[in-house]
This record gives structure tokens, sequence and C-alpha cells, in this order.
């Protein structure tokens, strides 16, 4: 929404090991102020208040369920300093287009956030139409680990976060049915049970250090799949049918819990019910995105099939 975003910055957490060296190290070389602003905490266990008052920001920007108490909320306040919150991890199908305008209003380019806005909400309703207007769909059963290999098996979505373009896109979010909350746990056990049709992981830099799925400009498309190939092989998790039948993908977790996350819920269609989205093309849409929108291009790749394709990994 800004051609310079990072002069709007006062100070960010900084989560550079979620973002990746590539990506950040694209956006020094095209912004060299990132690296001299200002780090600060971002969550509420670990918030500091004299840190925010000290940057002196006209507003201070968290993300709701994460950000500070209330009682930290009344002293930034107090120190003349609104506070905002914005969502594009809870509920993000019906919070991020909120937020977007928010953060329109704030930089005084609402305009432009409108005009992304109308670009995202084409690109959701040609899937939402089109599963709409498809009678006796039938959704195949999901499971989507989220950071996978980071930690002990499995983080997953529940009932929001990506989980909610899981369904967006056709398919049942098998962790939808026992985690009440955005996201959680399942047990290998209780995945097995429920016989999902498709495996579906995230990663990126950040699960390097765990070897964990990695994927990003950082990663060639060899390297990304032959980590999601480690997390396949796991026990239990080898055993389930999708991996069986090499139904297997991996998705850059950098895209979710952002304006990117169009092209979340067109590759989740095309793997979910690859001939009803068979001209869905995510990597037209990255085109589009670094035309039109983005300071920083997005480089990949941003997902990959186990099996490969005959064109080989998208967005390579």
């Amino acid at each position: 929404m800004a051609d310079d975003p990072v002069s709007l910055v006062a100070a960010w957490p900084h989560d550079v090991h979620r973002l990746g060296d590539a990506a950040y190290g694209a956006y020094r070389e095209r912004f060299p102020a990132i690296a001299d602003k200002p780090r600060i905490a971002g969550s509420a266990d670990s918030l500091s208040v004299e840190q925010v008052i000290d940057v002196a920001p006209d507003v201070a920007i968290f993300r709701d369920g994460l950000g500070p108490n209330p009682e930290q909320i009344r002293q930034i306040e107090a120190a003349g300093i609104p506070v905002v919150f914005i969502d594009f991890f809870s509920q993000p199908l019906e919070n991020l287009e909120k937020s977007l305008l928010i953060l329109g209003r704030l930089i005084g380019a609402e305009e432009r956030a409108q005009a992304f806005i109308d670009f995202r909400d084409a690109h959701l309703k040609r899937i939402t139409g089109r599963i709409a207007q498809t009678p006796a769909l039938r959704r195949p059963r999901v499971f989507l680990e989220v950071h996978a290999g980071l930690t002990e098996c499995c983080n997953s979505p529940g009932r929001g976060n990506v989980g909610n373009y899981v369904e967006l896109a056709g398919g049942h979010n098998i962790g939808a049915d026992v985690l009440p909350g955005a996201s959680g746990k399942l047990g290998i056990e209780y995945i097995i049970s429920a016989e999902p049709e498709i495996y579906i992981a995230t990663g990126g830099p950040h699960t390097a250090k765990a070897g964990g799925f990695v994927i990003g400009p950082e990663f060639s498309p060899a390297e990304a799949r032959a980590s999601l190939a480690r997390m396949a092989a796991r026990p239990g998790i080898a055993s389930l049918a999708p991996v069986e039948r090499g139904e297997v993908h991996g998705l850059a977790h950098q895209l979710l819990n952002s304006p990117l996350d169009i092209l979340v819920a067109e590759r989740l269609a095309n793997w979910i019910h690859p001939e009803l989205f068979a001209d869905v093309d995510p990597d037209k849409t990255i085109e589009e995105l670094n035309t039109r929108f983005l300071a920083v291009p997005l480089a990949g790749p941003n997902w990959i099939d186990l099996r490969q394709q005959a064109g080989g990994a998208s967005s390579e």
C-alpha cells in the first residue's frame, strides 16, 4: 500500500527467522533503512511498554490476541499513543479485509488498500463461486500440518487460521473436528483414525534448525522437496494413505497470516480439487501481485509437490 513501507515503521519485532534471510535481504537491498529500525518485543508476555513509548510512534499496531494486556494498553495510550488491533491470524477470512482498511486509513492510502481488496476479493470469489455452483461437492479430508517438523507431531489449524482456507477451497480440515481454537496439536493416533486423503505441510526458514520442512527463496526446489520427503517418512505419517499415494504437498508458511492469503486459497484449490480448478494459476497471481502491489517482489519456491509434476514444482 506504500511505495516505501519501511519509512512508515517506527519499530518492529524483527522476526527475521520467520521471514527468512533471503526475504529480509531483499527488503534490505531495496530499503537499507530497515536494518536500522529499532527492534522490540511484540507479545503480551514480553512486551516492554517503555520500549513502545521510547520510539514514540504515531500509533501502535498489534495482532489481536497477541498484543498488550489491558493495563499495558492503558499505559501506552496514557503516553498519547493510540493502540490499534488487526487480525490476519485467527479469523482472516472475516477480519483481513477490515484490517487492511484500517491500515490504509492510518497511512492515508485508502484507495490503494481498496484496490488490493477488490483484487483479492475477485480471486477468492472465483473459488467460492465455483464451489457453490458445484452440486453434491465431495469434500476430501485434509491433514494440514503447520510448521511441520518444528516440534513433535503435529501442529494443525483448528476452527480458524489456514483451516478456513481448506474449507473455502472445498476440503474438510480434520483439525476442525477436535480443535476448538484457531490452532492446536493433533496426536498421531487421531490423525491416522481420521483417514485424511490429502497431506499438506507448511514450513519455511524457521523450521530449518529443527530439521523440519523448509521452503522459500533461500532453498532450491530440490531442497524443499527433500525436506518434504523427510516429513512424509516420519513414523505414523508414512502410513497415511495420501503419503503412500504420493498425495503430499508443501506450502511456504510465510504466505499465511497475510494478504498473500489469495495464493494459499488458489494453491489449496488446485490440490484439493485439481479438475475443478485446473484453470486457476497462482503463479500468474504472483506475477500480478509483483507488478501491481508489492514493493519487493515475492520470490519462490512457495509450494512444492512430493511427486514432481510434469511442469516441475510451481513457483520455483
